[in-house]
Order: structure tokens, then C-alpha cells, then sequence
């Protein structure tokens, strides 16, 4: 039996994408032992997965610098990890690596496909090819550790959905549509303009057998949410309501969850939850595409110069960002009303 130590500190997307090859791992290699070590909050990802996986949460704030990570180091090593996959491949990581090596632990990390991102999203010379999606890369790592292994999850809550009784009380008894709208992401250049992500959540609660669940993070945001909650009809603002693990219920109730190129999409595969979802400056082509989400289900233009950047974070440099302008709200709403019916010439747009 082999115990396995698993590292992926951040972000929270990309944390979610590690689950399907986690899970699916600990299923086909059940006689082994996996521990997955991240942030602290993001344990709830984790707590549907086999009982032979194990979540160590981590405040990185208490392992700053090289001397914390030692000092991480040594408190992981007291568990005798015959392997290490490094999901991450940063700093922090490279650091822990390196100990594990030297101390005589067998390691591997993910490769990213650096220069093939840079050429995808180059402005000159661009090669708009599919480059390989994350989960591979992730089970690239156990298969470079000797476990080959072939991601066929479904959802966290394999084939039902969460238990969300203790919410019915802010949720309420499900009735007719529920919609999920995510509008914000880390970047501007992942982010639907937000007058007409309105003008989409206003469209969606004049509907009767429409309710809107809201879904954002930071301060900024909870207050432009509350916003649209008090102008709007059968809408709820997420934010600070429920804890990550009620989210996650809450989000495989939902009919879909229309979002941008952003975490909320990840959550939503983790849950086998429909997602629409607007790609401007970044491009599911990058590998950070929804798992298991339907490609006809991201709206996007098709522009020469997308995509330019793999993260959304470089400015737009024709300074219109026209690749998320061009997209109207009326597109959005067939998308998410009447996805079967619309024509190929739409969905390629």
C-alpha cells in the first residue's frame, strides 16, 4: 500500500479541478492512501471524495517563506509519503518538492504547456489549437508516479444531488426554474459587462417560474448583488449567506448557472450542473474549460486576436474589449432558454 501526498494550494478553480482526478484515483487504486494538502477552506471540495482520501488544511499565512515551508515539510513527513504530486508547481511547492527529494521521496509536477499557451495567445503568429485540458495534466502527474489513471467522475454527489434541507429556510422548497448568475471573476478580462449581466438577471425574474441565485465573493461585489436583489423579484444573493459546502449543494439544484471563466464554472462541474458560460480575453482552448461541459454551451466571438491572455489579467489592447461587448443579452438568454434550438452559425459566434 502506498500513501500518496497531493499538493495544490490555490486557486480555487483550479483546486476544484484537481477533484475529478482525485476521486477517480482513489476509486480505481483503492488499496492506497491519498492526502491532499491545500487551504483551509477549501476542504469542503474534498468531503464526498472515498474514504481513502484524506484533506490536510493549511493556512499559508502560518509557512511563510523558505523556513515555513522546511517547517511544513517536516510536519508532512511524519505521515511517511512514498510519493509526492505536486498539482501546483510553484514556488511554495517547488520548495516542499525539493525536501522530499532530497530526504529520498519519489516526485513529479505538472506541466503546464508554458510555450504552448504563449502561442496561443500570442498576437502575432497565433496557433488557435485545443491545448490539453488540466485534468489531463493533473492525471499526467500519477501517471508519471507510476498510477495510471482515467478520470470518469461524475459529480461529488455521485449520482443524486446535495442535501440542502438545512437552507430551505433561506432557499425555500424548489419550484419551477432554478437559474445560477455568476457574474464577477479575478480579472476584468473575464468579466461580461456588468450593466448588461443586469439586464440579463432582469430579463430571467420577469419570467414567473424563475428564481435567481446570486453568486459572488468580495465586498464590492456582495453590494452590487444586494443591489439587484432589492430592484428584482425572485432573486437571492448567495454571498455570505451560505458556507462553501452549501453552495455547492444549493448549486446541484440548480438547472443551470450562467457565469463567466471563473470558479463558480469549476464548482458548478463539481456538481454535474449545466453551465453557460462568456469567454472573452481567455479561451476554453487554454485547458480551463468547464469538466465534462458542454462546448456548445460557451458563448464567445470569434475574434483574431482572442484569446490574448490565458488568465484574463493583460489589458485589452485595442482598448474596446470588444470581444465581450459584441455579445449581447438577448444571446446570453437564448443560451440559456433554448440551448437545442439554436443554429450552428450562433453557437460559433
Amino acid at each position: 500500500m502506498a500513501h500518496i501526498l497531493i499538493l495544490r494550494f490555490s486557486a480555487i478553480g483550479d483546486v476544484a479541478m484537481t477533484v475529478p482526478v482525485i476521486d477517480s484515483l482513489a476509486r480505481q487504486y483503492p488499496n492506497h492512501c491519498y492526502t491532499v494538502v491545500s487551504q483551509v477552506f477549501l476542504s469542503p471540495l474534498f468531503a464526498h471524495c472515498p474514504a481513502n482520501v484524506q484533506f490536510v488544511g493549511v493556512n499559508l499565512k502560518d509557512y511563510g517563506g523558505v523556513m515555513g515551508m522546511y517547517r511544513l515539510f517536516r510536519e508532512l513527513r511524519r505521515k511517511r509519503f512514498d510519493v509526492v504530486a505536486d498539482l501546483h508547481d510553484v514556488l511554495r511547492t517547488k520548495l516542499l518538492r525539493l525536501f522530499f527529494h532530497v530526504s529520498g521521496t519519489k516526485t513529479a509536477h505538472i506541466r503546464k504547456g508554458r510555450k504552448e499557451k504563449r502561442q496561443l495567445t500570442a498576437r502575432k503568429g497565433k496557433r488557435l489549437l485545443p491545448l490539453k485540458h488540466v485534468t489531463e495534466r493533473y492525471a499526467d502527474v500519477f501517471r508519471a508516479l507510476g498510477f495510471p489513471v482515467a478520470p470518469d467522475f461524475r459529480s461529488i454527489f455521485g449520482n443524486g444531488r446535495g442535501d440542502i434541507s438545512a437552507i430551505t429556510s433561506l432557499t425555500g422548497t424548489k419550484s419551477g426554474k432554478w437559474i445560477g448568475v455568476a457574474p464577477f471573476a479575478k480579472h476584468r478580462g473575464k468579466i461580461y459587462p456588468i450593466e448588461r449581466t443586469e439586464q440579463i438577471v432582469a430579463r430571467l425574474t420577469a419570467e414567473a417560474d424563475v428564481f435567481v441565485f446570486l453568486f459572488g465573493g468580495g465586498e464590492k461585489e456582495k453590494a452590487i448583488l444586494e443591489e439587484w436583489s432589492g430592484k428584482y423579484p425572485h432573486t437571492l444573493p448567495v454571498a455570505g449567506r451560505l458556507k462553501l459546502a452549501e453552495e455547492l449543494s444549493l448549486i446541484s439544484h440548480l438547472d443551470v448557472m450562467f457565469c463567466m471563466d471563473s470558479a463558480n464554472m469549476h464548482l458548478a462541474s463539481l456538481t454535474a450542473t449545466p453551465v453557460v458560460s462568456i469567454w472573452g480575453a481567455t479561451h476554453p482552448y487554454a485547458g480551463f474549460y468547464g469538466y465534462r461541459q458542454s462546448p456548445d454551451n460557451a458563448i464567445q466571438l470569434n475574434m483574431g486576436c482572442r484569446p490574448c491572455s490565458v488568465y484574463g489579467n493583460k489589458p485589452c489592447f485595442r482598448g474596446d474589449e470588444a470581444c465581450m461587448r459584441g455579445i449581447t443579452p438577448q444571446t446570453v438568454l437564448d443560451y440559456i432558454f433554448f440551448p437545442d434550438s439554436l443554429p450552428q452559425s450562433m453557437k460559433e459566434i
